[in-house]
């Protein structure tokens, strides 16, 4: 092989097509637009437009609505910790927490906290930090000799003051009718 022989693949370059240029090319007098209206022109933004007909988006009644601050939670089955405990990646007796579990290769990571949910069994005593435990899941914990710490938010004292004086307000209006 020489570099006057290098040649591309064939159909690796294809020339572009040059609308606009005359009857003979096939493509000329409307390059491919059609004939005049909206789209013909530059800058069209049709988008859901109909025709003025009531749009399709605007038809359809709207319904729900999405969280702007949700949490991410990471979920974890207390038969998921006794199957760690059971492979090695987690021991009896330890503290575990988010961090000890993406540690030990459980989880991913960290997310926003995690949750506690009950789904199978769990023999091993574990001494657990979460965000959320759902009831099934705390007692076969505490049944198992473990314990379920809940982390909980820290409510700043001016909120708490706000939703006292609501209350009274509320309790107030109700009593005056």
């Amino acid at each position: 092989m020489r570099l006057n022989e290098i040649k591309d693949n064939p159909g690796a370059r294809k020339t572009r097509v040059r609308i606009g240029r005359g009857i003979g090319s096939g493509v000329g007098k409307t390059g491919g637009r059609g004939g005049k209206g909206q789209t013909a022109r530059s800058g069209v933004a049709i988008g859901g437009f109909e025709g003025g007909q009531m749009p399709l988006h605007r038809r359809l009644p709207k319904r729900g609505f999405t969280k702007w601050n949700r949490k991410d939670w990471n979920e974890i089955n207390i038969g998921a910790l006794q199957r760690a405990v059971d492979e090695g990646k987690l021991k009896a007796g330890q503290d575990v927490d988010v961090t000890a579990l993406v540690d030990a290769g459980i989880l991913r990571r960290a997310k926003d906290g995690l949750r506690l949910l009950g789904t199978g069994e769990i023999t091993a005593k574990l001494a657990l930090t979460v965000n959320h435990a759902s009831a099934k899941a705390k007692e076969a914990i505490e049944k198992a000799g473990g314990s379920v710490s809940i982390i909980e938010k820290k409510v700043l004292a001016d909120d708490v003051a706000k939703r006292e004086k609501s209350a009274a307000k509320k309790a107030a209006a109700k009593a005056g009718k």
